[in-house]
């Protein structure tokens, strides 16, 4: 198949790789031929002199500083996280400091053109310590460590003046998707600049989160829902900008693309399911962050809401990652739906000789006299039937913070009513058995 006018063929991008390849290696050998010159020996001496005093330095500095460091009480977290950083890096803010300083002497007490490397070194270690600090600012490990080292890469090149060799040899290595070229070049910029604009997008989507979380005026379910819209929103953006800034048209990739996202929609069924799920629960408020539910033998509050799960945290510290699916298609008990009130009963029983009319009336005022009891919503006895050996109670009594636990104030309350049976002399009965001992038939015969 004949290419096309203007069209370069595989052969020929091949043939070019291989020609900047080779002018790169005869630049390689070219500067390490000049290392071996007097002057240019001096020079790395110098940088290496230097960077054992850096060591030094450190080893000297370091500990006090960090004595220092442990002093300031009462310092805001920011500045003490500075302090750390600089910390960390003091060997190289040293070998900074003193190869600029050596550079200085050098062009006062001799020739420009004999400090030509010290100065390559000293700017490659200045950008890199910039880097080192600016990449700080990027909370996600992963994407801290690709800007740091594409950022090092991109400097140094730049400082060494191959940018223009190493782009045609990263260029001439790539594959045609249709009429879409993708090199290695295009992939590396596309990173690149991806990487950035996500950081921008973190800043402004964490940004209007702390904002959007102090609005008392939105619900706690909108709010969760508003900052999952803005963070697909923001990162979506930012990838779909990123990938047409470096050059991708994404055109060419709509057929793979649905091929894939068929593939992906049967093998993720389940977890589409519960993406779906968890907007539906959002929308509906049906389940929002503080609420006390009960799901199957689960009993908690919702912690957070995400994407796929919902966080239950029990009463033992128990953390429950319920799947939202679950929470749309089981029956859940929410406690704090509508409204905080909660109404719990308890059963109890006393003996026949004991007049119900007194029961009821202590049962009621033991009740009261219990912590987070509610007063405006008094407790109420009713007889609910007449057992084998006892009269039996239910006593029933309203709570407003289910997230304080259930089974803690029921005791109370059990504990209450037992202290006002024994100051009154009611009886609680309990099961008794009459055994007859028989002696041996044998003998009886006898």
């Amino acid at each position: 198949m004949e290419p096309e006018d203007g069209q370069v063929t595989e052969a020929e991008a091949v043939q070019a790789a291989i020609g900047e390849i080779v002018s790169v290696w005869d630049q390689g050998v070219a500067f390490a031929e000049s290392l071996l010159r007097p002057w240019n020996a001096y020079q790395v001496g110098i940088a290496i002199a230097v960077f054992i005093a850096a060591l030094v330095l450190r080893h000297i500095l370091g500990p006090r500083i960090r004595a220092w460091m442990a002093a300031r009480e009462g310092w805001p977290k920011w500045r003490m996280r500075v302090l750390v950083v600089i910390h960390k890096r003091l060997k190289m803010i040293f070998f900074v400091i003193l190869i600029w300083a050596v550079i200085l002497v050098m062009r006062e007490v001799t020739w420009p053109s004999r400090t030509f490397l010290l100065t390559i070194i000293a700017e490659l270690a200045t950008a890199w310590l910039f880097v080192a600090f600016a990449t700080r600012l990027i909370r996600s490990t992963v994407l801290r460590a690709v800007v740091r080292y594409g950022a090092w890469v991109f400097v140094t090149l730049a400082i060494l003046d191959l940018q223009d060799e190493v782009g045609a040899i990263l260029d001439s290595v790539g594959f045609n998707i249709g009429e879409t070229r993708l090199s290695l070049l295009t992939l590396l910029q596309a990173i690149l600049v991806v990487a950035a604009l996500i950081i921008v997008a973190r800043f402004l989507t964490g940004t209007a989160t702390s904002r959007i979380e102090k609005n008392d005026d939105i619900s706690p379910s909108m709010r969760v829902l508003a900052v999952k819209f803005m963070q697909v929103a923001f990162y979506g953006v930012a990838i779909y900008v990123g990938l047409r800034l470096s050059g991708i048209d994404l055109t060419g990739l709509a057929v793979l693309s649905g091929a894939i996202g068929v593939g992906l929609g049967f093998g993720l069924q389940k977890v589409v399911s519960n993406l779906v799920s968890g907007v539906i629960i959002l929308l509906d408020k049906s389940i929002k962050p503080g609420d006390v539910i009960s799901l199957g033998d689960t009993f908690g509050w919702i912690n957070s809401l995400g994407a796929r799960y919902v966080s239950v945290v029990t009463r033992d510290g128990k953390e429950y990652l319920i799947p939202n699916e679950d929470l749309i298609t089981s029956q859940v008990v929410n406690w704090s739906h509508s409204n905080d009130f909660v109404r719990l009963d308890i059963y109890f029983g006393t003996s026949y000789g004991d007049d119900p009319h007194k029961v009821r009336k202590l049962a009621i005022e033991a009740a009261k006299g219990v912590e987070r009891v509610l007063s405006h919503r008094p407790p109420v006895c009713h007889i609910v039937g007449f057992g084998d050996s006892s009269v039996d109670y239910i006593l029933r009594f309203w709570i407003t913070d289910p997230t304080g636990g259930l089974t803690n104030i029921r005791g109370n309350v059990y504990l209450a009513l037992w202290d006002a049976f024994q100051e009154n002399d009611i009886n609680i009965p309990f099961p008794q058995r009459e055994v007859r001992m028989l002696e041996d038939r044998t003998k009886q015969a006898d």
